[in-house]
C-alpha cells in the first residue's frame, strides 16, 4: 500500500495523472489501476474523475495531507534505524549502478583509498530504485546512479557525464555488423537486465513503457553474470558509459541504441543528502567527478 500512497500523492502534488506517471516512470493506465485498487482497499472514493480532470473528495483532501505526515515519519524512522546500526564506525558508504559499464568509479575508489587508507569504504551495487532507496533511507552516504526523476533540494546532484545508451550483443549475432541499432529492430531479441529480484519489475517497465523495448526479458544480479548471458547468445545487454572491457575480447560487440532516429542520452550523477554533506563525502565526489572529466 505504502507505493500506491506515493503514486497517490504524486498525482494530487502534480495535478495530472499522466505527469504522475512520468515522474514514477509507469505506464499512466498502471497508476490509475494502482490508485483504484488504493480507494478499494481504503473502501473510499479520494478522487473524482473528469475526462482528462480530477478533484479531490473529502475523504482524499484528509488522506492527502495525513499520508504526507505518514510518509515522512516512515521515512525517518527507516533512517534512523539505519543510522542506529551504523553508528560505531564512521565509514563511506557508495551505492554504484550495476549496469553501468565505465571504469570511473573504480578508479575513484582506488584513488580515494590511497589517499585516505584508514577511511574504510563499503559498497552496494543495484539498479537505480535500489540506489535511490538506499541514499533516501540512509543506508548509503552517496550514489553514483542514473537520473530518472527531476532534480530535488534534498540532494547535492553532482552531474558526472551524459552519454548515449549502447547494447552489447555477441559477436555472432548478425546485428552485430549494423552501425546502430533501434528498440524495433531488437524486439524479437531477449532483453538482459542487470536487476535484482525485487526491482526486477520496475527495470523491465522502464525499459519497456519509456526506452521503448518490448520483446521478452531475463535478468542478472550484476554486470558480469549479464554479460556472460550475452556472450552464451541468450540476448541482448542495454548499458552505458565505458570502452568494451577486454575480458571479453572479440566475443562482444557494442552498438548504440537509437529512438526515432537519435541516439538515447542518458545522464549519471554522484547524489547525496543535503544534510549528511561531509569532507570524506564530497572529496570522493571531487575524485569521482575528476575521473569522468579526464576521461572526456
Amino acid at each position: 500500500m505504502l507505493r500506491q500512497i506515493k503514486y497517490f500523492q504524486t498525482i494530487v502534488h502534480l495535478g495530472s495523472f499522466t505527469e504522475a506517471a512520468e515522474e514514477c516512470y509507469i505506464s499512466q493506465s498502471a497508476i490509475s489501476q494502482q490508485i483504484q485498487a488504493l480507494e478499494h482497499e481504503l473502501g473510499v472514493k479520494l478522487l473524482n474523475r473528469q475526462n482528462r480532470k480530477f478533484t479531490l473528495t473529502p475523504a482524499g483532501e484528509y488522506f492527502y495531507k495525513k499520508s504526507l505526515v505518514l510518509t515522512a515519519d516512515f521515512e525517518k524512522l527507516c533512517r534512523d534505524t539505519v543510522k542506529l546500526a551504523n553508528q560505531d564506525d564512521f565509514q563511506l558508504r557508495i551505492g554504484y549502478l550495476a549496469c553501468y559499464g565505465g571504469y570511473e568509479f573504480r578508479l575513484a575508489v582506488a584513488e580515494f583509498a590511497e589517499k585516505y587508507p584508514n577511511i574504510p569504504v563499503s559498497i552496494i551495487t543495484g539498479n537505480h530504485e535500489d540506489l535511490y532507496n538506499a541514499l533516501r533511507l540512509g543506508g548509503v552516504d552517496l550514489v553514483l546512479n542514473d537520473q530518472r526523476r527531476a532534480f530535488s533540494d534534498e540532494y547535492v546532484n553532482r552531474l558526472l557525464t551524459t552519454s548515449n545508451c549502447n547494447i552489447e550483443i555477441a559477436a555472432r549475432n548478425p546485428i552485430a555488423d549494423m552501425e546502430y541499432v533501434t528498440a524495433e529492430e531488437l524486439k524479437d531479441i531477449t532483453c538482459i537486465l542487470v536487476a535484482s529480484q525485487n526491482q526486477q519489475e520496475t527495470e523491465r517497465t522502464y525499459y519497456r513503457d519509456i526506452v521503448g523495448i518490448h520483446g521478452d526479458f531475463l535478468f542478472a544480479e550484476n554486470l558480469e553474470a549479464a554479460r556472460l548471458m550475452v556472450v552464451g547468445g541468450k540476448g541482448f545487454l542495454p548499458i552505458e558509459g565505458g570502452e568494451q572491457p577486454p575480458q571479453f575480447g572479440s566475443s562482444l560487440r557494442r552498438i548504440p541504441l537509437l529512438r526515432e532516429g537519435k541516439p538515447i542520452r542518458r545522464t549519471y550523477c554522484a547524489f547525496w543528502k543535503a544534510d549528511n554533506s561531509g569532507y570524506y563525502i564530497e572529496d570522493f565526489a571531487d575524485i569521482l567527478k575528476s575521473k569522468f572529466t579526464n576521461g572526456n
